[in-house]
């Protein structure tokens, strides 16, 4: 699922070509499962951040991206489409009143083929730097579909592709793999939404020494408009 006969060209063509570019440096690799379904649960900086973790993961991490990315007309349509296929992403409408859900339910067949799927607990980009609290349906995915998580820290993407601005830069960037995180027996003893939370609350402390960032109490929310 995600990118079809598109991602291995990509894969073997533009991935190390935009690896010599920026000269990402990546840490515990060794840290992500080579098969079977993982969460990639990562904290969100740039919009990059879903382009670099592919590039630098050992195997192939989905992504969801807004449709939007893949129904543009002309030139500009075409080239955003096949770059967006290439990568593996899978179009979401996220405007839509069961967007939430539909998310869900596309990560939860993706992990239950078998594949990586990548996700920001915080739900949006982190506009002042900081970690926000994070969303527990990152914990509902690992349990409802038994994988493991492997927390991952994003170092620099800002400086890539600032908010608000469409062309990246050179700038040096730093992705953290943690140690896998599972959720077992202990878990299955809590009410689920206790579960969730306390779950939740595991992977963002995993995700806080990885990316080293000042914590926020409060969700992030979408900026209005």
């Amino acid at each position: 699922m995600g990118g079809g006969p598109l991602y291995p060209l990509s894969r073997m063509t533009v991935a190390p070509l935009l690896r010599a570019v920026w000269r990402p440096q990546v840490e515990g690799r060794d840290n992500v499962p080579r098969t079977g379904g993982v969460l990639i649960a990562s904290n969100h900086l740039s919009f990059i951040d879903s382009v670099v973790i592919p590039l630098v993961a050992p195997r192939k991490v989905v992504f969801l991206a807004k449709v939007e990315y893949f129904t543009g007309k002309g030139v500009k349509g075409v080239a955003s489409r096949s770059w967006f296929n290439a990568m593996g992403m899978i179009p979401v409408e996220r405007e839509d009143s069961r967007a939430a859900v539909n998310s869900l339910d596309q990560a939860l067949r993706v992990l239950r083929e078998g594949e990586a799927f990548g996700i920001y607990p915080e739900g949006t980009r982190s506009r002042d730097g900081r970690l926000y609290r994070g969303r527990v349906g990152v914990a509902h995915l690992a349990m409802e579909a038994g994988v493991p998580v492997v927390p991952t820290g994003v170092i620099g993407t800002p400086e890539v592709q600032p908010i608000g601005t469409n062309v990246p830069r050179l700038a040096k960037v730093t992705v953290k793999f943690g140690a896998p995180l599972t959720f077992g027996e202990e878990f299955k003893s809590m009410p689920a939404g206790k579960a969730r939370r306390v779950a939740t609350d595991r992977i963002m402390d995993a995700i806080a020494q990885l990316s080293g960032q000042e914590r926020a109490s409060s969700y992030n929310e979408r900026p209005a408009g």
